[in-house]
């Protein structure tokens, strides 16, 4: 049975989030919680991207521009907040038969977006994994930027809800909000600007320019922030002619909710882990899936690089080690593997061939036959539907 949760709306103003009545998903323009119905659906489909098992090929940074078919854009590799000059922050792009779809939306997302050969007008969808900064810090510069040259005219935009009512830190400034008042806040911060361009007659407001979902997880799930990732089944997000997006929750330390999505559409499936220690509910959402895109920590780089026994240890419990990688690819029956989000992501401390060396001894030890891809900045990966 399909797990549900009821839908509500919220409308985006300046400079109040007025609540308004309860819309279908394909109601107005605005701010609103996307209902959650639905199953995961597999997909029998295979990567083409020419022998790119770790150390043995690499794909190349080609625009974006298929009209058809299915594409995953490496807009941005990078793990963590820290700026870094060899990598742009974690973003992905999944384009299908000519509409692109953005996963995340750390630093540089939207230039890495135009650098990739991507174009605005394309874009049908952002998904958020979680609200960390390094996978926001760029969301609203989507809208914001386009809100004066009319590079594209709506999107929608899928996030986390709330955290709860309860603040997780004593000082802070009230209820920690999910996508909704991240997007409105953003709108205020951003206010003068706006009134400025718009007193010229030059432009819209960018929360014109967003249709806002808060994704929360089915009430049969039992998730809260006591019990951020209980063990679930996958639940559908967003359906329609070329894709279906089905999410689960993921254990990410204090964060609630915290995601992975799949995509599955007639040409493959792709999966994004978000940033996830290892548990159950990533390998029962990819399975069988063609690409899966996993975020990779080396930890033990990082312990030889003096960090704190505490700090070690909570990079343990809320990411993935790299030597975990090709356990999960096995366990999930994926076809390919990229690793993304990368932590240590600076080549000064970890090299592109010392981690490629990491994924193949990650795969060799599950008996992982499929391609390991160190991910890199706008690397390009066609995915191809196949027989299984």
């Amino acid at each position: 049975m399909c797990d549900s949760l009821e839908a509500t709306t919220t409308s985006c103003c300046v400079p109040s989030l007025v609540p308004a009545a309860t819309v279908a998903p394909a109601g107005p323009r605005g701010i609103s919680r996307r209902a959650a119905l639905g199953t995961l659906g597999a997909s029998a489909s295979a990567l083409t991207a020419a022998g790119l098992l770790a150390g043995e090929g690499t794909a190349q940074a080609t625009p974006a521009t298929d009209s058809a078919g299915l594409t995953v854009t490496l807009l941005g590799t990078n793990g963590g907040p820290p700026p870094l000059s060899a990598r742009f922050g974690i973003s992905s792009a999944l384009t299908v038969n000519g509409k692109t779809y953005v996963i995340d939306c750390g630093r540089g997302s939207i230039s890495q977006f135009v650098r990739a050969g991507l174009t605005l007008p394309s874009l049908a969808g952002i998904f958020l994994t979680h609200l960390h900064s390094d996978h926001t810090v760029d969301y609203f510069s989507y809208p914001l930027l386009s809100a004066t040259t009319g590079a594209f005219t709506s999107t929608e935009v899928y996030g986390p809800g709330p955290a709860g009512e309860q603040s997780l830190v004593p000082t802070a400034p009230g209820p920690v909000p999910g996508i909704a008042g991240l997007t409105l806040l953003a709108n205020q911060a951003f206010a003068a600007s706006t009134t400025f361009f718009k007193a010229e007659n030059v432009g819209k407001d960018p929360v014109s320019l967003v249709n806002v979902h808060e994704v929360m997880p089915p009430a049969s799930a039992g998730a809260s922030l006591a019990t951020p990732a209980p063990v679930m089944t996958p639940f559908t997000v967003l359906e329609n002619s070329d894709v279906k997006v089905t999410a689960v929750l993921v254990p990410h330390g204090a964060v609630f909710p915290a995601y992975s999505y799949r995509f599955d559409t007639d040409h493959g499936s792709v999966v994004f882990s978000g940033d996830t220690a290892p548990n159950p509910n990533i390998i029962t959402l990819a399975r069988h899936a063609d690409l899966l895109v996993h975020e990779a920590v080396d930890l033990a780089v990082y312990e030889g690089l003096g960090l704190p026994p505490a700090l070690l240890a909570h990079l343990q419990a809320v990411h993935t080690d790299v030597t975990l990688l090709g356990q999960i690819a096995e366990s999930a029956g994926v076809r390919a593997l990229v690793a993304s989000h990368l932590g240590p992501g600076d080549p000064a401390q970890l090299s592109d061939a010392g981690w490629r060396q990491a994924l193949r001894a990650s795969a060799r030890t599950a008996r992982f036959h499929g391609p390991m891809i160190l991910g890199e900045d706008l690397m390009k990966i066609p995915v191809r539907r196949g027989r299984r």
